[in-house]
Parts: C-alpha cells; sequence; structure tokens
C-alpha cells in the first residue's frame, strides 16, 4: 500500500468510528546541551541578522544606565516595576501602564518590557502576558525595549517549551517576538513596523 493510500485509508476509518486514529509516537529529539555562552553568542548573531540592536552588560548598574539611555526623553509604556528585572522601576518611574487610558497608550514611543525566556536558535523573546504584563507593551510603541536576564536563555524552542509547560498553561498568552515587525505585499516589498514596533532594542543583563 502507498502512503498515500494509507493516509487516506486512515481518514476513512476515522469518519466512519468517529474517532482519530493514534498517531505513531515518535522517538524523542535528543537535545545537545549548549553552555551559557554558546547560547549567548548564538543569540547575538541571530538578533545581528534580525537588525536588532542588542547590548550585553555584566552588572545590573550597568543594565540600568544602559535602559535609561536609550528612553531618556521618550513616552514610555512599560511593565509594571515589579515585573521588570533589575530593579528597573525606578528608570521607568512615570510610564503609562497596560491599563492606562488609550490617550496615554497612544501616545507611547517606546515599550519596555523584560522577557520570559530568549531563544538563541531563533533570537527570538518569549513574553508570558499577564497581570502587570500587558502585552500591548510589546506591540503598540513603535520601538521595543527588552531586556533579558542571561539565566533566561535556552538553546531552542523544545527546551523553552518543556521547562514552561505548567506556566504556559496557566498564562493569558504567549508571544514570540523575532526582529522588527514585517510585512510584504504580493510585490515582495518589505516593509517594517505595520503589524508592530519597526525597531527591536534588546538589553542583556548578567
Amino acid at each position: 500500500m502507498t502512503s498515500r493510500a494509507a493516509i487516506l485509508s486512515r481518514v476513512s476509518m476515522a469518519q466512519r468510528t468517529s474517532r482519530l486514529p493514534a498517531s505513531p509516537m515518535a522517538e524523542p529529539i535528543a537535545l545537545s546541551p549548549r553552555s551559557a555562552a554558546e547560547c549567548l553568542e548564538r543569540f547575538r548573531q541571530e538578533l545581528a541578522a534580525l537588525g536588532v540592536e542588542c547590548h550585553v552588560e555584566d552588572s545590573a548598574a550597568a543594565v540600568r544606565e544602559r535602559v535609561a539611555a536609550l528612553v531618556a526623553g521618550k513616552a514610555i509604556l512599560g511593565w509594571d516595576a515589579d515585573q521588570l528585572p533589575y530593579d528597573l522601576g525606578p528608570v521607568v518611574a512615570g510610564a503609562a501602564r497596560g491599563s492606562s487610558p488609550r490617550e496615554e497608550l497612544a501616545r507611547a514611543e517606546i515599550g519596555v518590557t523584560g522577557c520570559q525566556a530568549a531563544i538563541a536558535e531563533t533570537g527570538s523573546l518569549a513574553l508570558l502576558s499577564g497581570r502587570g504584563r500587558s502585552r500591548a507593551v510589546s506591540l503598540l510603541p513603535p520601538v521595543h525595549l527588552a531586556v533579558v536576564k542571561r539565566g533566561d536563555l535556552c538553546f531552542g524552542m523544545g527546551e523553552f517549551f518543556a521547562a514552561n509547560e505548567a506556566r504556559l498553561a496557566s498564562e493569558a498568552n504567549c508571544t514570540f517576538v523575532t526582529g522588527p515587525s514585517r510585512t510584504a505585499d504580493i510585490e515582495l516589498t518589505l516593509t517594517l513596523g505595520v503589524h508592530g514596533p519597526g525597531k527591536v532594542i534588546v538589553v542583556v543583563g548578567p
């Protein structure tokens, strides 16, 4: 029996019995361990390929200084202070929050978030939305500034899902941010910032 005939036979049987056939169990994929240094280097390479500005700092104080310089003079929309790493609350004091009036959200020039994980293999940020962590912060402003704790770096998506299964089931939403928002029309003209921030900045702390 050809593969096509086998698949059609299974579908036909499922229609008659109203039960979906069980999928054959695949062998688990072995994940080769990566060191923290390897993850960080790969993450930086992927961010560069995506056009993401990246800063790596060696202390919490340096992270605060970097963020302060990046947001200086800008209208800020941010996660709640207790949801941001490295005691960044005072740096973004006075920032609008996800619960702020719509007019304040619309005026925001930069959104400041933490993240729950950074995926080295793709340069992606995993953001779990919930109380104090509004999804709008990473989507509405034209610039998204994400602060990453070095310990939250993992190499691949499989590693992230395996480590966060329970939390993913309980949180409101998980957003993966992979570089600036981009889209291309039928003529393949690439445009940034149509459906979200046109610029992403990442600050990696110790």
